[in-house]
C-alpha cells in the first residue's frame, strides 16, 4: 500500500485544499495519506471525507513544532482532537503563535520592515488555525519586501536571522506527552533537517525515544538515499517505526505527493490501525 503521511493543507502553511490532495493521491497513486497540518487539525474532517469519495484510506494527522536547543518538528498519528489534553495543547499553542508573531513584528519593525498583525492574519485561509510564521513572509512579499515569501523568510525568518523567534514554542517532551495521552502515535518528523552534528542529532533521537517517540521518518523528499538508510539503520536499533512523506505544501514541485515512494511495514500499519 503506496503512502504519504506528511502532507500539509492551507489549513496550515500549504497552498492547497484537502480536496486538491486527495485528488493529487488519486492521480500519484497513493492509497493511504495523512494531513499533517502544522499545530493544528481543522482540516481533518474536510480530508477525510474527500479522501472517502475517492477510495483513499486516511490518517489522522498533524506536525507539531516544538523547541529544544533547535526546531524539532513532531509529527502526530490518530491523536484524538476531542480530548482534553488537545484542546489545552491547542491553547498553549495558539496562544504561543500569538506571543511569537508579535515578537516577530517587533523585530522587523525596527528592521524597517512595517507589517501589521491584520497584513497577516489576511494570510490565514481557516481563522481557527495559529498563526503561522510563513504567513508573516507571504504578508512581506505582498507588501513588496522581498520577491517571494521563501526569500523573505531564508533572509529574515530562519534560526538565526534578524527577526527570528522561539518563544511559546512546546518542548518536544510535551509534544509526545500529548500524543500519547490522546491515543496516538509519534514520529520525528526530516531528522535530516536538524540543525545538529551527527552525535548531537543521535543523541537527541535517543532522548526523544526515552520521552515516547514511537518513529521517524526516515523516508523523507529531502533525504539522500544515504541518509534515508542511515535513518532506517537508527529505527532498527532503537526499535523505532520507519514512517514516510512527501511534505508537500503546494501542487506541482520536487516535493509532489507521494514523493518518494513509500510502503509503510506491517507493523506501522497496524499502528495506525489501518486495515
Amino acid at each position: 500500500m503506496r503512502a504519504d503521511l506528511h502532507i500539509h493543507s492551507y489549513y496550515s502553511d500549504g497552498l492547497i485544499s484537502p480536496a486538491d490532495i486527495a485528488a493529487m493521491c488519486v492521480k500519484n497513486g497513493v492509497e493511504l495519506a495523512a494531513l499533517t497540518d502544522h499545530d493544528n487539525m481543522n482540516g481533518t474532517l474536510e480530508f477525510e471525507r474527500e479522501c472517502a469519495l475517492r477510495g483513499i484510506k486516511c490518517v489522522r494527522g498533524l506536525e507539531i513544532s516544538a523547541y529544544t536547543e533547535v526546531k524539532v518538528h513532531i509529527l502526530g498519528y490518530n491523536v484524538n482532537s476531542s480530548c482534553d489534553e488537545f484542546t489545552k495543547f491547542m491553547s498553549f499553542v495558539c496562544d504561543g503563535a500569538m506571543e511569537r508573531t508579535m515578537d516577530i513584528l517587533a523585530k522587523l519593525k525596527k528592521k524597517g520592515v512595517n507589517l501589521s498583525f491584520g497584513d497577516v492574519v489576511r494570510e490565514r485561509k481557516c481563522p481557527q488555525s495559529p498563526v503561522h510564521t510563513m504567513y508573516i513572509a507571504r504578508a512581506a512579499a505582498r507588501k513588496g519586501y522581498a520577491s517571494s515569501p521563501s526569500a523573505f523568510y531564508a533572509d529574515m525568518l530562519a534560526p538565526g536571522r534578524p527577526a527570528y523567534s522561539a518563544l511559546g514554542r512546546p518542548s518536544p517532551e510535551y509534544a509526545l506527552e500529548v500524543i500519547k495521552k490522546c491515543g496516538g502515535i509519534s514520529s520525528l518528523a526530516h531528522p535530516g533537517r536538524l540543525t545538529l552534528s551527527p552525535s548531537e542529532r543521535l543523541k537527541l533521537i535517543e532522548q526523544l525515544k526515552a520521552q515516547g517517540l514511537d518513529g521517524i521518518e526516515a523516508v523523507y523528499s529531502g533525504h539522500t538515499e544515504v541518509e534515508t538508510a542511515y535513518f532506517k539503520e537508527i529505527a532498527a536499533k532503537l526499535s523505532l517505526l520507519v514512517t514516510g512523506g512527501s511534505d508537500t505544501h503546494y501542487a506541482e514541485g520536487s516535493r509532489s505527493v507521494g514523493t518518494p515512494v513509500f510502503f509503510p511495514s506491517e507493523e506501522l500499519l497496524s499502528a495506525l490501525n489501518v486495515r
